[in-house]
């Protein structure tokens, strides 16, 4: 049976602790099992504003893919791995956690930019191995969909993970301009900026879309809009 379900900006866990400020699609601050309130392959999702100076102190993950989209600003990332990097906005940055990383994300305090940045979470294919760390550009303007993150076989995303039963989408749209999402037995739409128009549904910035075998969808943007979708073949049963 298809179905659909919008989650409203507003209605996104919130939580602030000092220097960032965190909107959850799922809920993740506190005790919650991730894999009971995930969709499709979906643990997490996460849209943070971080001030300049501030951010994540090391911590530590296992089993998880986390991939980082930059919007606005530039986030810092450094791991026990030995791997650092700086993720600008228009870059996208992924992260397999493997067997076990500590990892820090912090906005420089130089930039004097509030960062503003979607960070998801996936499970991986299979648990343990080696920590991977990968970055790239991702010109969106005049492209339609672009294929951002995804272990899908005979893909050619910007960045890989290691998931193959999920992969990340992404446009940058102007007002009336459409494109096709594609087909999935789950999907999780969610408008960074703007307006579009999926059939009867209306979003605007913030909302997410939740669908399950729905077909391929029609996105249009009602005012210029960047949009991230996520193509899912299965349902995460468990995460760490």
């Amino acid at each position: 049976m298809s179905e659909s379900r919008i989650v409203p900006a507003a209605d996104r866990t919130h939580w602030r602790g000092e220097g960032i400020y965190t909107r959850q699609s799922m809920p993740f601050t506190g005790n919650f099992d991730l894999g009971e309130n995930a969709h499709g392959q979906l643990l997490v999702h996460n849209d943070d504003l971080i001030d300049p100076g501030s951010g994540v102190d090391r911590h530590f993950h296992r089993d998880a893919e986390i991939v980082t989209w930059v919007i606005a600003g530039e986030v810092h990332h450094d791991d026990s791995s030995g791997e650092t990097g700086l993720v600008r906005a228009g870059q996208v940055q992924a992260m397999s956690a493997g067997s076990g990383v500590n990892h820090r994300e912090q906005n420089p305090r130089a930039t004097g930019v509030v960062a503003r940045v979607i960070q998801m979470w996936l499970p991986p294919n299979e648990p343990g191995g080696e920590p991977e760390y990968r970055t790239a550009d991702v010109p969106l303007d005049g492209r339609g969909l672009v294929l951002v993150a995804s272990g899908m076989a005979g893909r050619d995303p910007a960045v890989a993970i290691n998931n193959d039963a999920a992969a990340l989408h992404a446009a940058r749209l102007a007002a009336g301009e459409s494109v096709v999402l594609p087909a999935a037995p789950y999907g999780h739409l969610f408008v960074v900026s703007g307006a579009v128009a999926v059939g009867d549904d209306r979003l605007g910035e913030g909302d997410a879309l939740r669908t399950v075998h729905t077909g391929a969808l029609t996105a249009t943007a009602t005012e210029p809009a960047e949009i991230l979708f996520w193509e899912m073949h299965a349902q995460a049963v468990s995460a760490r």
